[in-house]
């Protein structure tokens, strides 16, 4: 007999939790009957409040996070609408252990670190979404947003230590629905988003969904603003009882200032206005195009394996003028000027073969998994001497100066070719013992060619990322998990066409996955300590080897859920030591990794109003403390801890219409979220105000 998706899909999940007597036994999937409306929650679907059950990231498979031996957080999009945020740097405060980097002016997504590693790597759907100049990802897209913690190679290839960030695009529901949200703040912000979801058949078989998002940003920074328009049209095609297609497409454009903050002066910040623009206002904006198209195909042969045939297409064009801040002499700061013209494209496909099926008296749940990328990327910056000729003074600029003339070509391009092939058994030995082997064998071959000086050189590397993972049912409450995995990233090739061994990384982990309050609420706690080897560094005579080593450990917590029927919380805190071990001159033993406090935590706690006239109706507050860190790497620039506190309330005025206020940054603390080196130093908003409406049609 044929048994749809949903009904292997929660025979497997009751055989997982021991419902059917012993774990070993196989489970009559014929007398399931449910059908997917009736599932609780899906690791691709929406999420109920606070708390996912469910997660992809860290197995590729629909598993539950309490039997995944290692630390996923999911921020669902829930948070994201109650703090109106349209970024996702604010939702990753709550995913613990994650910190704000460099945001290269504004013009693409945010670098970040987790567990102390600096990374740009960004999935998709489990696709890589950010290998050129992808813009910031935005929010009226997003389902969930999931960290994995640690390395991630086993699954994912090449990227930092630390871990990943994977955002969960929103699909095409079963109910018609749409939802319109207008907002508008502080600094002439305005926004407004569309969410339209249709069954195209009768049947229900055949599900579109589209999401609109356009906004015009005005900026507590001087002649600074940008603008943004997104349109994202998906599709779910269930061609038979065996077979799904899905059409996932963002076409979207982005327009901004160049805006690298502001200086600190003599290591010190806080004597420059936040408001001080360094750039240059007649550059104008700087445009990022991007499109991107994935398309699935998810064909069930039998009652137990699944194939799974996918592709992802991205492509995108920046470009525009900047004048940038370099060192302050003074009261001056030097500047130089570059015009940038970026085109890049992506393409990966993946096959995946996913199976269960009992051997040696235990249950597997098995993933195996080709996937080919070919990743190709022109960078042209040409630029100007630095100058304090092209300078301002730092606390009175004026603008308007003749541009520099042009002298540095900086013409390049990259090309990157992989293939690899995962394996991975997710094994259920008994009801309390869980384990998991996976690893992933991976050929890279990289060319980089200097276009200016015809400088260019090739690199081939194999490699196996293994991954190894136990967890120990202790209590229904309670499971101990630890696990060890890999990394590697290749590292550049240097513009003189050097060739230099890849990072590699290797991570410890060990913890607590917790289920409290009847299953309200959901932790986990974590221990860690991560190595990473062959950052290239400098050698005695000035030469670029891969010779560096650093190290972070530490601790990190993150729960969410519901205190009770009313409450609804979400939080976390991290303790991060994170340092060189083996470094050089300009980056020595014993510093500090860029931007990492030893201290960092999140909490917001919304109260839901369950009776009367505000019934449906709710007012939070959201809380967030970032510790000291390092504001250059290698240097004695530190930027000081700060907290930050958020109101919001909302107001449901009828079933199809709610307004909502949020007021940040209450007491209008002056901190820097980020930093990158003495020059480069992004303040954060002042105190600033915003409201929204939404209306369901």
């Amino acid at each position: 007999m044929k048994v749809s998706p949903a009904r292997f899909y929660l025979g497997f999940s009751l055989s997982v939790f021991g419902l059917p007597g012993n774990a070993a036994e196989p489970v009559i999937l014929e007398a399931l009957t449910v059908s997917d409306s009736h599932l609780q929650e899906r690791a691709d679907g929406p999420v109920q409040g606070y708390r996912a059950t469910r997660s992809s990231t860290a197995t590729r498979t629909d598993t539950d996070v309490r039997d995944t031996p290692q630390s996923i957080a999911v921020v669902p999009s829930q948070v994201l609408e109650d703090l109106n945020s349209t970024r996702i740097d604010r939702a990753l405060d709550f995913a613990g252990g994650v910190t704000r980097q460099n945001n290269f002016g504004g013009l693409t997504f945010l670098n970040y670190s987790v567990r102390g590693f600096t990374t740009g790597e960004l999935y998709k759907n489990g696709f890589a979404i950010n290998r050129g100049s992808y813009s910031a990802p935005d929010t009226s897209t997003i389902e969930r947003i999931e960290v994995l913690k640690g390395p991630a190679a086993s699954l994912y290839g090449r990227g930092d230590p630390g871990g990943l960030v994977n955002i969960v695009s929103k699909r095409p529901q079963e109910e018609a629905f749409t939802r319109l949200k207008a907002s508008a703040g502080t600094w002439d912000r305005y926004r407004g988003s569309l969410d339209v979801n249709t069954p195209l058949d009768e049947e229900g078989r055949l599900l579109s969904r589209v999401n609109l998002a356009v906004e015009d940003n005005g900026s507590f920074r001087d002649h600074v603003d940008s603008r943004r328009q997104i349109v994202s049209p998906s599709l779910s095609w269930q061609l038979d009882p065996d077979t799904r297609l899905l059409l996932d497409a963002e076409f979207s454009r982005t327009e901004s200032v160049f805006d690298r903050g502001i200086p600190a002066v003599n290591n010190q910040l806080g004597s420059v206005k936040r408001s001080t623009f360094l750039g240059e206002p007649n550059d104008g904006h700087i445009r990022n195009d991007n499109q991107t198209l994935d398309l699935a195909l998810e064909r069930y042969l039998n009652d137990s394996w699944k194939l799974r045939l996918a592709n992802h297409y991205t492509q995108g064009h920046l470009r525009g003028n900047s004048s940038e801040p370099s060192r302050v002499v003074g009261q001056a700061i030097s500047r130089f000027y570059r015009e940038r013209n970026f085109e890049w494209n992506d393409n990966i496909t993946q096959a995946e073969l996913h199976g269960q099926f009992d051997f040696l008296g235990w249950q597997h749940q098995s993933l195996i998994g080709l996937e080919y990328e070919n990743y190709r990327n022109s960078q042209k910056y040409p630029q100007s001497a630095t100058s304090l000729g092209y300078g301002l003074d730092i606390y009175q600029p004026v603008y308007g100066q003749p541009k520099p003339p042009l002298i540095n070509p900086n013409d390049f391009f990259e090309r990157t070719e992989s293939q690899a092939l995962n394996l991975q058994d997710q094994i259920i030995f008994d009801e309390r013992w869980r384990g998991l082997l996976g690893v992933r064998l991976e050929r890279v071959e990289q060319t980089a060619l200097n276009r200016a000086t015809g400088v260019s050189n090739s690199q081939v590397k194999e490699v196996a990322t293994p991954r190894v993972g136990l967890l120990y049912q202790w209590t229904p409450e309670v499971g101990v998990f630890a696990n060890a995995s890999t990394s590697f990233k290749p590292n550049a090739i240097g513009t003189q066409g050097q060739v230099y061994k890849p990072e590699k990384g290797l991570g410890y982990e060990t913890g607590l996955k917790l289920d409290l309050f009847d299953s309200r609420l959901g932790a986990t706690v974590a221990l860690f300590s991560i190595d990473k080897e062959n950052v290239v560094t400098t050698d005695a005579f000035g030469e670029s080897i891969a010779a560096g080593k650093a190290h972070s450990q530490g601790l990190d917590v993150q729960f969410s859920g519901q205190l009770t029927e009313a409450v609804r919380v979400i939080g976390a805190y991290a303790y991060i030591d994170a340092e060189v071990t083996k470094g050089d001159a300009a980056l020595p033993k014993g510093s500090d990794l860029l931007g990492i406090p030893r201290h960092s935590g999140s909490l917001m706690v919304v109260h839901e109003f369950q009776n009367g006239w505000l019934r449906g109706s709710d007012v939070g507050a959201s809380a967030n403390y970032v510790g000291e860190r390092s504001g250059q790497a290698g240097g004695d620039l530190r930027l000081p801890a700060y907290s930050t506190l958020d109101l919001l309330a909302h107001y449901k005025a009828s079933e199809q219409l709610s307004f909502g206020v949020n007021l940040n940054n209450v007491f209008d603390r002056k901190y820097y979220e980020r930093g990158y080196n003495a020059a480069w130093n992004m303040p954060g908003e002042p105190r600033n105000l915003s409201v929204s409406m939404s209306l369901s049609l």
